[in-house]
């Protein structure tokens, strides 16, 4: 996205951008960081890890044998047996019903929504405001490289993302006047093997709950989903203090981050008012 000098992009972490008050050129946010938001001096945490230790695959790996040795130990001990006569059924025989299930209309079934142009169920971006977004090819869309892109480690976290099974991610953003800048992104998973929309938002929240000063509000209908608002803002000498707000949140098998900045202090009223519509479009 084209960073604005005094509002930085939001990533999965982003650094936490700067506002120039006088004629100094100003320092580019970095989009790579960590949940935790660090300052623009300092490093961003690490990404917390979230593959299995070698000590899991190899309890792993010895309980697969062993279920192998044993069915085939009960099938050589079986094999030389006599079939046994079964008792008939205690209970009469329960007919199936006739004709075909009714499908799900369109309002009942999410998987037309979610299966769809994922951009589509992103908040639009509001009147007045610049269109920021430049992650990905520029047309709301984050494959899996560009995605990993946004972390500090990014490496590590394409391995994780595939092990996670990333389908897609969509986002959007804007920024308003010139102290105020807003991203989300909705992160798709296939979730064949786990449920990694939730491990994501449970990242979102390990990483905003360690700033501190820091207050938080459940998002109504979400079930765990978190609204925060960091009343410490990021200082830096010659520039405006940059106060930052964020959520996260899961519905399904997608994952919502949403991040605020601005020079002035965030309410809570601001960061919930997009958590509650753009969960709702979900």
């Amino acid at each position: 996205m084209d960073v604005p000098e005094e509002v930085g992009e939001a990533g999965e972490a982003p650094d936490a951008p700067v506002v120039p008050v006088a004629p100094v050129a100003p320092v580019a946010a970095d989009t790579t960081g960590s949940a935790e938001g660090p300052g623009p001096s300092e490093e961003p945490a690490a990404f917390r890890p979230r593959r299995r230790g070698r000590t899991a695959l190899l309890l792993a790996a010895a309980v697969v044998l062993g279920l192998v040795g044993g069915t085939c130990g009960g099938y050589l001990v079986q094999a030389d047996r006599e079939p046994t006569k079964l008792p008939p059924l205690s209970q009469p025989v329960v007919k199936q019903a006739k004709g075909e299930a009714e499908p799900l209309s369109a309002a009942e079934d999410r998987r037309l929504r979610t299966d769809g142009d994922l951009r589509k169920l992103l908040l639009p971006r509001p009147k007045g405001t610049r269109d920021v977004v430049s992650e990905g090819g520029g047309d709301g869309w984050l494959d899996l490289a560009d995605f990993a892109e946004t972390y500090e480690e990014p490496g590590e976290v394409f391995g994780d993302l595939i092990t996670d099974e990333y389908r897609r991610g969509a986002v959007a953003g804007w920024r308003t006047g010139t102290t105020s800048s807003v991203e989300i992104h909705l992160v798709q998973f296939r979730q064949e093997q786990a449920m990694a929309a939730v491990t994501h938002a449970d990242d979102g929240h390990y990483w905003a709950e360690k700033e501190s000063n820091t207050r938080s509000w459940a998002i109504p209908g979400t079930g765990d989903g978190m609204a925060y608002v960091h009343d410490s803002p990021e200082r830096e000498a010659g520039y405006l203090p940059v106060y930052t707000a964020e959520a996260h949140a899961w519905r399904g098998d997608i994952a919502m981050d949403i991040w605020v900045y601005d020079t002035r202090p965030i309410s809570k009223e601001k960061i919930m008012d997009l958590a509650k519509r753009q969960v709702g479009r979900l």
